[in-house]
């Protein structure tokens, strides 16, 4: 039996209840013994105060301990039915964090697209740290050709349906709310939001980038310095936040993976530095979780698998 969810005040009270009933019953077997000996002695006059006293003291002390028994009763009962309440929400926390991580996995297959521009010449760094890869560094021809690919992966990618990464939908209707690590839960409404917000700008940057380009050909628009200083502009929006995404939709993702293959004791869990740090670029993130991730299980691969990354050649 768990015990954990009795409060102290009334544990003691269940406890002080029954010590007392019981204490009242053994004092009336001592006045009992009271009574039984002025009756051999034909002390009348005491055997009925006696009497009266045994009376009240073993009513009083049943009265007592039913009271402490039926209140121990109705807590043991109340505690059987929240764990069995709480292994209900567990478990279906666990179902639908497992359909979240499967499809979630398969959103994320569409990152590669987005990891084949950003990582090319070598892994992305933000121009505001010192980016230097083809990503940051495309002029001209280059930029042009870049600009050609990023239209392609617009339509190839629906970057709405990243959201459905949403892990905090699973776990804000539970009990787990309450339990989890306020700092984990705190990071995982963070990426789910930072992830909303990269979705939503780069539906932005890319009507920005068509109407930078206008009606001219991409060549014709690059060959307009002018006009290639803007869509060069609009290309680093569109890889900021794409990187972005791709950042956070990995941690989520990875974070997801992580709980599930902890099951039931996931509730327990503390942040790992390995997963909530924050890092300078995607790369650095990669590589500080990929050891930590490769450990872990979900179904038959390891959650590192699921991120579906593969490192420019």
């Amino acid at each position: 039996m768990d015990f954990s969810t009795f409060s102290g005040q009334s544990y003691f009270l269940i406890g002080g209840l029954i010590l007392v009933g019981a204490g009242l019953l053994i004092l009336s077997l001592i006045v009992n013994a009271r009574v039984a000996h002025n009756v051999r002695h034909d002390i009348r006059h005491r055997e009925k105060l006696l009497e009266y006293y045994r009376n009240i003291f073993s009513q009083l002390g049943v009265i007592l301990i039913g009271i402490g028994v039926s209140l121990f009763i109705f807590f043991f009962q109340q505690n059987y039915q929240d764990q069995r309440k709480r292994e209900t929400e567990l478990q279906l926390v666990l179902a639908k964090l497992a359909a979240r991580i499967a499809r979630g996995a398969a959103a994320v297959e569409y990152l590669g697209e987005f990891d084949a521009l950003l990582d090319d010449g070598g892994p992305y760094i933000s121009p505001e740290l010192g980016g230097t890869n083809a990503a940051i560094s495309a002029h001209g021809a280059e930029l042009g050709k870049q600009v050609a690919e990023i239209l392609l992966v617009e339509r190839d990618v629906e970057v709405q349906g990243f959201e459905i990464l949403n892990l905090s939908r699973d776990f804000e209707a539970s009990f787990v709310v309450n339990e989890l690590d306020p700092a984990l839960w705190f990071n995982i409404v963070r990426d789910e939001s930072e992830i909303k917000y990269a979705t939503t700008q780069l539906a932005l940057d890319y009507k920005d980038l068509q109407d930078a380009i206008g009606g001219d050909s991409i060549a014709v628009a690059i060959a307009n310095p002018e006009k290639e200083a803007k869509i060069k502009q609009e290309v680093l929006d569109i890889f900021y936040d794409a990187d972005l995404l791709r950042q956070r939709s990995r941690r989520l993702l990875g974070r997801a993976c992580w709980l599930f293959s902890q099951g039931r004791s996931f509730v327990n869990l503390r942040p790992a530095n390995e997963i909530e740090a924050d890092a300078r670029s995607h790369q650095e993130w990669i590589d500080r979780s990929k050891r930590f991730l490769t450990r872990l299980k979900s179904g038959s691969g390891d959650c590192f698998k699921l991120l579906q990354f593969s490192p420019a050649p």
